[in-house]
């Protein structure tokens, strides 16, 4: 099993830059990809991002690219989500997922390919 924590979320102004972390522990498979997601009150679950194991690829779809950053340490098994310029609609719980991979290459970017997850961090964006 692989346990996900996440932290870094709170309360915060508009336009202001918050960096989330989330950490691995447990039997991490060899190679694993992180991601990132969002659900805000009665939305569905939003994709943010994922990393690859070997740090050569990432993806952030075109809602949250510019404003969001994702990137790893290995060597702390903790995955990072960077959001600037943050506004209302960025209030959510946030989550961080793990899948194992065959390749270190590859990324995931459906959630149903995550079978890990953590239990989430509340972000507030107030004005």
């Amino acid at each position: 099993q692989v346990q996900l924590v996440e932290s870094g979320g709170g309360t915060v102004q508009n336009g202001t830059t918050l960096r989330l972390s989330c950490t691995a522990s447990g039997q991490t498979p060899t190679y694993y990809a992180m991601g990132w997601f969002r659900q805000a009150p009665g939305k569905e679950r939003e994709f943010l991002g994922t990393i690859n194991w070997s740090r050569t690829s990432t993806y952030l779809p075109q809602s949250v690219r510019g404003r969001f950053a994702i990137s790893r340490d290995d060597t702390k098994n903790t995955v990072y989500l960077q959001m600037s310029n943050l506004n209302s609609k960025d209030t959510a719980v946030y989550y961080c997922a793990a899948t194992g991979l065959a390749q270190p290459d590859t990324i995931v970017v459906v959630g149903s390919g995550y079978p890990y997850w953590g239990q989430g961090t509340q972000v507030t964006v107030s004005s």
